[in-house]
């Protein structure tokens, strides 16, 4: 397991940021004191991978800051991205003692572990949890299928738009701000991982990023601050309605 080299940090519940949207969220403050006992915080730097597919996950976690990526090596050694982690999100599966993917570190990351087996017992004990995973898991099923349209059905132009839109949502969503009207972020992503997860070449990244600029639907300060005048007309560009989805 990859983690090993990992940084160890500590941080109390009350000062979490992802408290709110983490598979904690409707815990009772008895149940975040169980919770205590068995969790543990990791960090991880950009590029680092935190399992392999096919490892032994002795753990279950929430992304608490930063993005991974999830990946799957073919037999001839090809690999493909087939999700992305982002703050808020739950890494592993209960009952599943071995990684289904790559799970890598796009930027320094906080993950908040608790360990798997200890995990499940206090699933079985505790329906607020159970609750909210099922929740997170099926929202996460529903993402996936926007996804399937995303890379099936959309042009180049709505991909950028509809990746910006994600990042965008799940930012102020973290932070408990409004999702509508002017908004802003840092951009997580490389334009060489922006390219690999939506399947483009960076050259088409770029442009497209070039033209939503131009036309005025995104202002950038440097390469990474993304301004949106409004998150309307984003969303139009990304070939969605303006209600925002699930992401």
């Amino acid at each position: 397991m990859a983690h090993d080299d990992a940084i160890t940090v500590s941080l109390r519940c009350s000062d979490c940021p992802i408290r709110h949207r983490a598979v904690c969220a409707r815990c009772e403050s008895d149940e975040i004191v169980a919770l205590e006992q068995i969790k543990y915080y990791r960090s991880f730097e950009a590029g680092q991978t935190v399992i392999w597919a096919g490892d032994k996950m002795d753990f279950v976690a929430s992304v608490v800051s930063g993005i991974a990526t999830l990946t799957q090596t073919l037999e001839d050694g090809r690999t493909q991205m087939v999700g992305l982690l982002l703050p808020s999100d739950f890494v592993g599966r209960p009952g599943r003692s071995n990684a289904a993917y790559n799970v890598t570190a796009t930027t320094d990351i906080l993950m908040c572990c608790f360990r798997r087996k200890p995990f499940e017992d206090m699933m079985e004990r505790t329906p607020h949890i159970a609750q909210r995973l099922l929740q997170m898991t099926l929202d996460e099923l529903d993402a996936a299928r926007e996804w399937m349209l995303l890379l099936g059905r959309k042009t180049a132009r709505e991909k950028i738009a509809s990746l910006l839109s994600i990042i965008a949502r799940r930012d102020a969503s973290v932070k408990m701000m409004q999702t509508k009207g002017r908004m802003a972020f840092d951009l997580p992503l490389t334009r060489e991982a922006m390219a690999d997860y939506l399947g483009l070449t960076l050259e088409t990244v770029s442009r497209q990023i070039s033209a939503l600029k131009r036309d005025g639907v995104i202002a950038l300060e440097g390469k990474r601050h993304v301004t949106v005048p409004d998150m309307d007309r984003l969303l139009i560009e990304a070939g969605d309605d303006s209600d925002g989805g699930l992401f």
